[in-house]
């Protein structure tokens, strides 16, 4: 669960490392008169390796050198990604060559940027590329890791928070990615136990078909057919952490841990179904960013997280399309498609986090979801944020996008508009206030990764608590669903960056 041993390194000629990845738009800019040695020769007689990057000897202790060009970084559309990728194919570069213990060295920055965010940006994406999947860590002991250790050729403050982020990713990819049957819900619990064990965090887990019918109804539906085989009864777990001092913000996140998705009834048909295993990214993603702040411990924050791990099985007893449930908030909806189950997962519980937000100091909410194929036919790879008015006014949008950029950790903003909240209306009103979705799936559906964060807002009872209301919340939806990694790649463990940086800096 841990990552690869840090270590601080001031100078390159240290024969603690085998091999020296430096990273740069132009290695004549490095500070090391043997880096400029090493490489000229090399690219007066090939100019692709300028761009390309190599694998040159050095004359340092290491006696290996990977140049990594993060190439032109002064056009509109780059952005700090460059630095992270020209880490990790720098590092993936030395373990091709035979490195086990590779020093980084981070050069250069954005015009106008800042350089730290670059080395921040960079250093992540060597800690990416050396990632080792649970799986295979824990069922191949002889790959359990990449390297020996890592070195870190900068300041020790970059260092540090890259790690504590690190750690909150191993956590995010471990659950997220894990097979359906590693990550069921229960040992999602065992897990999620461990990884906080001794931490400031706290954990409580809820469990049972008939508890989570009587509070968390939406949750229940999901969960009926799952409860059914133990090892893949849901849970509900939530993490709590407190830093030291008076609370000035206070963060409520809702993940979506649907741990694996048939579609159930409306059964996932023509090979559609592979992969479902990541549906649970969103609540992986909130359980490393309680990691990432178990380690950074900041003050004056309170976090409460929510993981909602259920299993959208397909039998006898599974939940089906034209069934009506009322809300943890009293709102009747009648279910359109068994295979919009994420927002059914989470809304009861995101009612739960309303409830307790309106007695803390400066609330603020999160739901976080892989929801919506749509998303990733909107906005391709990238995270999505959608506010409502109340965190529209905080531009929480625009700072999360901002914190996003700043690591590598990229958001587009999407809004939920008028006909989104219609959409969602029964058109009869004779038997329900709202449809949970409609029959076709959101990527053939106009606005298909907006319509739910309207009714995620509807059938919560957040409606009530709009920027004109006597008690305004203030809640952002998140579509991850382009951004947290598809098979055979190991996930990313997004946006635990970008809310790092946003938790801390805003």
């Amino acid at each position: 669960m841990s990552a690869p041993p840090l270590s601080l390194c001031a100078e390159f000629n240290s024969d603690v490392y085998d091999c020296l990845v430096w990273v740069g738009p132009d290695y004549k800019l490095s500070s090391s008169q043997a880096v400029i040695s090493a490489l000229s020769p090399v690219v007066e007689v090939n100019q692709a390796a300028q761009s390309a990057g190599c694998v040159v000897p050095i004359s340092l202790p290491c006696k290996r050198l990977v140049y990594s060009p993060t190439g032109p970084l002064d056009r509109d559309y780059d952005d700090n990604r460059r630095f992270a990728e020209a880490a990790a194919n720098g590092i993936k570069k030395a373990l091709a060559a035979g490195s086990k213990h590779p020093l980084l060295a981070v050069q250069g920055s954005l015009p106008n940027k800042s350089a730290e965010d670059a080395q921040v940006s960079a250093l992540l994406g060597a800690l990416a590329a050396v990632y080792v999947p649970l799986e295979m860590r824990e069922a191949r002991k002889e790959k359990a890791a990449k390297v020996s250790g890592l070195g870190w050729a900068g300041e020790k403050k970059i260092m540090d928070e890259a790690l504590a982020i690190e750690r909150g990713r191993i956590v995010a990819r471990d659950i997220g990615g894990s097979d359906p049957e590693r990550m069921a819900a229960p040992r999602v619990e065992e897990y999620v136990q461990e990884a906080f064990k001794g931490t400031k965090v706290k954990v409580e887990v809820m469990k049972g078909q008939e508890f989570f019918e009587k509070e968390y109804p939406c949750l229940a539906a999901v969960n009926r057919c799952a409860n059914q085989v133990p090892r893949h009864d849901g849970r509900l777990i939530w993490l709590t952490y407190e830093g030291e001092g008076t609370v000035k913000k206070t963060v409520y996140v809702v993940g979506k841990g649907i741990t694996y998705d048939t579609g159930g009834a409306d059964i996932k048909a023509g090979g559609v179904m592979a992969g479902m295993s990541r549906d649970k990214c969103g609540a992986a993603a909130t359980a490393g960013l309680m990691k990432t702040v178990a380690e950074l411990q900041p003050k004056g924050v309170k976090v409460v997280a929510a993981l909602c791990m259920v299993r959208n099985s397909v039998g006898a007893n599974a939940y089906v399309s034209d069934e009506i449930f009322t809300s943890r908030a009293g709102v009747r909806i009648r279910i359109g498609n068994t295979d919009a189950e994420g927002r059914m997962a989470m809304v009861d519980v995101l009612c739960r986090a309303k409830e307790m937000a309106l007695s803390d100091t400066n609330p603020h909410l999160l739901t976080i979801a892989t929801l919506t194929g749509h998303a990733c036919l909107a906005m391709g790879p990238y995270s999505i944020i959608m506010d409502n008015g109340a965190a529209r006014a905080a531009e929480t949008a625009q700072k999360v996008q901002k914190a996003g950029d700043d690591v590598g950790d990229m958001f587009e903003i999407s809004n939920v508009r008028r006909e989104d909240w219609e959409f969602n209306k029964d058109k009869s009103g004779e038997f329900v206030d709202i449809l949970q979705a409609n029959s076709a799936p959101s990527t053939r559906t106009p606005r298909g990764h907006q319509v739910p964060g309207a009714f995620l807002q509807q059938v919560s009872g957040l409606d009530k608590h709009q920027l004109s209301s006597s008690k305004p919340l203030k809640y952002s939806h998140l579509d991850i669903a382009g951004s947290a990694g598809d098979l055979p790649h190991p996930t990313t463990g997004a946006p635990v960056a970008a809310l790092t940086r946003w938790l801390l800096s805003d």
